[in-house]
């Protein structure tokens, strides 16, 4: 596996875009405990796209994720190597304040998890725990975060009431709106739609269409038509490894490696 990882990373790295980056990655391996999980990954995330990440169950693809904010920190025995490097912050500097990347890069869960408060109080949350008591401040960046989450207009005359009330793609709106309203860089999703209806899912593609003109966004998605039709560049992973990346267009269309075409026309995962 280490040998196909270093020859894989190399097809990868000759192909990588020459555009703006606002996310460089590196060499990128982790580990849990003794068991590696993700193998010398090297790619670059260009600012104010979509960046999807494919790949069957297992393959590494909400670890990778959870590297670009640091969330594996969560987990015991887990190691990693490696650079991500934003613009010129390195993330995986021990000494790193946590709290103040997660600032720049938010992450909305396959699951909504709105806190069990009012849902002005879930869309400030981060700006209270930041240290804003601005009044004025919180009630602007609760609306302005609901009118970009398009929510705004659904729950304008009940905001003191519970979020827990909401509907299910309601709540996921309400989490996306939490996750921007401490502004953001990048936004991760790890497959926030998985759990909804189509008519909600719709919603969650609409606005991850509208949000791409402000944010970065990195989604993880089991769906390949979604994956097709909200991404601008996609990154296929097999067993920890990146096997291709490119414009979603041209991985979908024209796949350099043949695991990739045999993943996306459905021959395995």
């Amino acid at each position: 596996m280490e040998e196909s990882a270093a020859n894989n990373t190399a097809t990868v790295e000759q192909t990588l875009p020459q555009t703006d980056v606002i996310i460089s990655v590196r060499n990128l391996s982790l580990f849990y405990g003794q068991t590696q999980a993700l193998f010398e990954i090297s790619f670059d995330i260009s600012p104010k796209r979509v960046m999807g990440l494919i790949g069957p169950s297992g393959c590494g693809k909400s670890t990778f994720l959870r590297c670009l904010n640091r969330m594996n920190d969560l987990v015991d025995s887990v190691r990693v190597g490696g650079s991500i490097v934003l613009e010129d912050i390195e993330i995986n500097d021990p000494a790193l304040d946590v709290v103040e990347l997660r600032r720049k890069v938010g992450m909305v869960f396959q699951k909504s998890n709105p806190f069990p408060k009012s849902i002005a109080e879930n869309v400030v949350y981060g700006l209270r725990i930041a240290g804003v008591r601005d009044k004025a401040v919180l009630e602007e960046r609760t609306e302005t975060s609901l009118r970009r989450a398009g929510l705004w207009d659904e729950v304008k005359d009940r905001l003191s009431e519970s979020a827990l009330g909401l509907s299910g793609g309601q709540q996921q709106r309400l989490c996306i709106a939490r996750a921007i309203a401490v502004d953001p860089q990048v936004v991760l999703m790890d497959e926030p739609a998985s759990a909804l209806d189509p008519r909600s899912t719709a919603h969650i593609e609409d606005l991850i269409f509208e949000l791409r003109e402000e944010y970065t966004i990195v989604i993880v998605t089991h769906n390949m038509q979604q994956a097709s039709r909200v991404s601008d560049d996609t990154a296929f992973l097999y067993e920890g490894v990146l096997i291709e990346t490119g414009p979603t267009e041209q991985i979908f269309t024209r796949p350099r490696e043949k695991r990739t075409e045999d993943y996306i026309t459905g021959r395995f995962g």
